[in-house]
């Protein structure tokens, strides 16, 4: 009698269980999505790109918005290459005016969804259209490599976002040449805050674009900051001095403005 108990008990359990993982999953489906924008400015002033990002709402509350990362993390690869696609959709109907300022755009993605996209036809027909798209990793991740190219051809040229948190350290750098590497705001802050430090960050400068084309400095918000960012070898930079992230919707105007 007491066996049964415990069977019945842990099939309750494990129903219990899986009834609370459909609805997690069900309410990361219905998230609501929508996309932004953010220049990212070279240091001779003139603009080079902007970075596509997302913003998540709660389904039930869009006043209540979830962390982006938050969101990927709990969302399985098949949705997240959906949610590439949508992003590549909407670039897509703004292209003339991509061509017509000469300027790139990101879209960030997680290695998983980056190595997935070799499957999606969709998506790398997209990728073909689009070629002043480029994809930042969010996450360092091994890839196959070759010394002589500088790009993973499905991808077009690929940047390495938030450079000196987590996995994204030199490392990475020695596994694929990237176009252009951003670095983290923590890095950039923690070393202006003195003499060496900002000795050291032109050192590690200089350093990196030796792998790159190129350094894009991330979170720059002060007139200070973007004068020492342009005092040093960086290519470009990104932050609430220059914009903080408007509604994708207002592309022409920001670009008319902005440029």
């Amino acid at each position: 009698m007491k066996l049964k108990l415990k069977q019945i008990t842990h099939k309750l359990n494990s129903f219990e269980a899986s009834v609370e993982s459909l609805q997690q999953r069900r309410f990361w489906l219905q998230c609501l999505r929508q996309y932004t924008i953010q220049p990212i400015y070279k240091t001779d002033g003139k603009l080079m790109a902007v970075e596509m990002l997302t913003v998540v709402n709660h389904p039930d509350d869009a006043s209540i918005r979830i962390p982006p990362d938050r969101y990927f993390a709990s969302i399985p690869v098949r949705h997240r290459l959906l949610v590439i696609e949508e992003q590549l959709q909407c670039l897509l109907t703004q292209e003339s005016l991509f061509l017509e300022y000469g300027i790139l755009a990101s879209i960030n993605i997680d290695g998983p969804t980056l190595l997935a996209m070799k499957q999606s036809l969709s998506i790398l027909d997209l990728i073909d259209r689009l070629p002043w798209v480029r994809f930042e990793l969010v996450e360092h991740i091994t890839l196959p490599t070759n010394a002589t190219l500088a790009r993973i051809k499905e991808f077009g040229p690929l940047w390495l976002d938030d450079f000196g948190t987590g996995m994204a350290n030199f490392s990475a750098l020695s596994e694929v040449r990237y176009d252009y590497i951003k670095v983290a705001r923590e890095l950039f802050i923690m070393l202006r805050k003195t003499d060496e430090g900002r000795n050291l960050f032109t050192t590690l400068l200089q350093l990196m674009n030796s792998y790159c084309k190129g350094v894009i400095v991330e979170g720059v918000e002060t007139r200070d900051e973007w004068l020492d960012v342009q005092a040093s070898p960086a290519f470009a930079a990104q932050g609430y001095f220059f914009s903080r992230p408007v509604p994708f919707e207002q592309l022409e105007t920001v670009l008319v403005h902005l440029s």
